[in-house]
């Protein structure tokens, strides 16, 4: 009697392995589009950073060159 056990209960457990396994795909899929959209995040966080630390360089590099044109004895006068 032990060895028995009622089909309702087998076909309640085949039903759920069977709904699992149908849904694994769609579940890796959702892993792999969030994945994806967090690399696109990072990447641009980056590049807003990049633009930044670009903006920041020709802004002192704009600074520099005026006031070595202002320093030079002519004050840029030819």
């Amino acid at each position: 009697m032990a060895d028995q056990v009622n089909s309702q209960i087998t076909d309640a457990v085949t039903q759920s392995n069977v709904k699992v396994v149908g849904e694994a795909p769609a579940m890796a899929m959702g892993n792999v589009y969030q994945s994806l959209a967090h690399s696109i995040g990072i990447l641009m966080e980056n590049a807003v950073t990049q633009q930044q630390q670009a903006s920041i360089l020709s802004q002192a590099v704009t600074t520099q060159c005026v006031t070595t044109i202002l320093n030079s004895k002519d004050g840029g006068n030819k």
